[in-house]
Formats: C-alpha cells, structure tokens, sequence
C-alpha cells in the first residue's frame, strides 16, 4: 500500500527518550535530531503541517540536577523543570537552519479531556500551525500528579491528533512494527504490515513486543492503547524504526512499519463525535436568518441567537433549535452561558466591547457544528 504520510495534510510525530538522548553522554542526539528536522522542513515544502510530541526533558534534567534514575514523583518533576529548556534548545538548533520556528507546549491531561481547555489548547496550536511553526509538545511533568497523568507520550500524542484532527500519527520506536510475538524471542514471529481494525487478538500481540528501552517509559502496549484512540479520531497511526536518520523522509519512500488505518477522516470521525457522543448542556435558540446560515454551512454568530437556555460553560454541546423547538444542530459553544446571553443578539464586533475580551466572532463555529 501506498504511504498514508504521502496523502497526510497534518502530521503528528512522536519521539521518545530514547531516540533524542544520547544514552552515552545524556546530550541530545543532535545529529539525528538535524536529520529529522530536515524531513519536516521537506513536508513544510509539501505544504504539510507538523507537531511533535517529545520525550527527553526528564533524561536531560536528570544530567544537569545529578540525578540518578528514580521513581520519585518530585524528582521526575525536578528533573523535567530543569531538562525542559536544554529539550527545547536542541529542538531550536535543529530548525534554525531551516528558519523554521518551534514552539514549546506543555498539556496535562485536563487539557485533553476537559473541553473548555481542549479548545483553548486548539486554537493555540492551530495558530501556531497557521503561523508556520513546529509545535513541540511534552506532558506537563512538573505540575502532573501521579493520580492525574498521561505516563508516557504515546497517550498524549493520540490526544494531540485527535485534538488538531490529524491526518496521520507515527510512533517512532526501537521496533519497526507489531508482530504476532516477540520476535526478540522468536526469530519466526510474523510481522504484521497493516490492521484495519483493533481486535482482543491484535492486543494480545503486544504483550511482550517490546521491551521498554533504557530511558523511555513507553512499550509496545501503549501504542496500541494510543492507535485505538488516534484511528476513532480518523487518524491513520504508524509504528516504525526511528533510529535511524531521516526517519519521516524513510517511512514516506516506503521503510518497514505497521500502519494502524482509520474507518473516517478525522473530519467526520469529529463530527460524528460532536453530534452523538456529548450530552447537550443546553440550548441556543436561533431565528430564521441563521437557521437558513446554518444550513449553508456557516457558523452561528450572536445577532442570529433569539434566547439563551441551560447552564454550560465554554466548550461545552448546546442543541442550537429554531422558534418552535425544533433541534437545528449540535456544537461546541464558544462562550459560557452567562456571557452568551449577554452578547445573544449583537454583531459580533461589539463582542469584546460588551464582554471585555472575545473567544472569536461565532457563539458556535462552524468547524465545531453538526447538522441534526
């Protein structure tokens, strides 16, 4: 099959520690890390956008602060506010040659799952995206708790597609793909090119598939667990070999990897998301001229909102319904209640006039907006 990097509008890459620290020295791994910058200025080129997910901040803290490898959650979070700076620095170096800007973004959690967050960490990333940088995201290890934490990458960057809506994720590793057992093992264990669908059976293959490595925390378990998430999301994940120079550019001409396919595009994995699997927390009630917007596809602006009903906050689903009731669509609103009624009816540029700051021209966006 065809590399689905090759049809890939927006690309999520996810490095771990022990591909971007050296285990010799504890430095980054400056050469490799140069080639894999060179392969996403060449998507850039290709008009392909790009965000990493990256390990490494815990592993280069722990050089500069002494620190032997430990399990003590405040040391991790010592290590990663000291390592944190010398990540970002190696990532700067690597892109400058290409003037390529990289952005730094730390995510817990909440900002994945609880939605008035998820949005705001959206649009920051869309904006960064939209301005030509690399977002450079790690978990947010020096406010995590052990109760509240993704616990490896993997996780977090089967969030940050879903989050963006992705086109394709790929796990870069120290394997170069699932197989039906540990060919470490068992020389004879059989490589598995494609899954189509993520069943007890492809699960159980993970078990003892990779060993985890010197300085990272993710296995082969994991990746399974963060390809369920990123293919309902329509987003296709690869597992491949990253050792190696110019990791993306090898994946993109066809290098070994197990490619997990999505059943939608991210766009209509999203929508179908939106309109059936989020409670409404309330409504906004729409007159005719906006009913008819809606229809064409556009967004919901304030002059079009007649009434304001429920409690809900920023991020949440709203039923938006015409004069008689009658449910329109479903969307994530942009502003919380209290503050909807008040903007209900306006243009929307005496939005930030009347609220004093403005979440953007539309109550719900069209891209956030599902026809019932």
């Amino acid at each position: 099959m065809s590399s689905p990097l090759a049809h890939a509008k927006r690309i999520v890459v996810k490095i771990g520690s022990a591909l971007l620290v050296d285990p010799a020295s504890g430095e980054p791994a400056r050469g490799w890390l140069a080639s894999v910058a060179d392969d996403v200025a060449a998507a850039h080129a290709a008009g392909q956008q790009v965000v990493i997910v990256s390990s490494g901040a815990i592993a280069l803290g722990r050089r500069v602060l002494g620190l032997e490898r430990s399990a003590r959650l405040e040391e991790k979070q010592a290590a990663a506010a000291a390592g944190q700076a010398r990540l970002m620095g190696a990532f700067e170096e690597a892109f400058s040659r290409h003037r390529i800007p990289v952005a730094q973004a730390l995510l817990t959690p909440d900002d994945t799952e609880r939605r008035r967050r998820w949005l705001n960490a959206r649009a920051t990333l869309e904006t960064l995206l939209e301005l030509g940088a690399v977002p450079i995201i790690n978990e947010n290890d020096t406010v995590a708790t052990a109760e509240i934490r993704y616990g490896d990458n993997d996780r977090l960057a089967a969030r940050a597609a879903q989050m963006i809506s992705a086109d394709a994720l790929v796990l870069l590793s120290d394997i170069d793909g699932l197989y039906d057992r540990d060919p470490r093992a068992d020389p004879s264990a059989a490589f598995i090119a494609e899954v189509r669908e993520i069943t007890p059976a492809i699960e159980a293959m993970a078990g003892g598939a990779n060993a985890r490595a010197a300085v990272g925390t993710g296995g082969m378990r994991t990746k399974i667990e963060a390809a369920k998430i990123a293919t309902r999301a329509g987003c296709a994940v690869a597992i491949t070999k990253g050792a190696d120079p110019h990791p993306l550019q090898r994946l993109r001409e066809g290098a070994r990897a197990t490619w997990f396919l999505a059943a939608a595009s991210p766009h209509a994995a999203y929508k179908a998301w939106i309109g059936g699997h989020l409670a409404p927390q309330g409504a906004l009630v729409v007159d005719a001229g906006a009913a008819a917007a809606l229809r064409q596809g556009k967004s919901l602006l304030p002059a079009g909102v007649t009434d304001v009903q429920g409690a809900f906050e920023k991020g949440d689903a709203v039923r938006i319904v015409d004069g008689a009731g009658v449910e329109l669509a479903r969307g994530l609103v942009r502003y919380d209640a209290a503050d909807a009624r008040r903007i209900k009816g306006l243009r929307s540029d005496a939005i930030e006039t009347t609220l004093g700051y403005a979440s953007g021209a539309a109550l719900v966006h069209a891209d956030d907006l599902v026809l019932s």
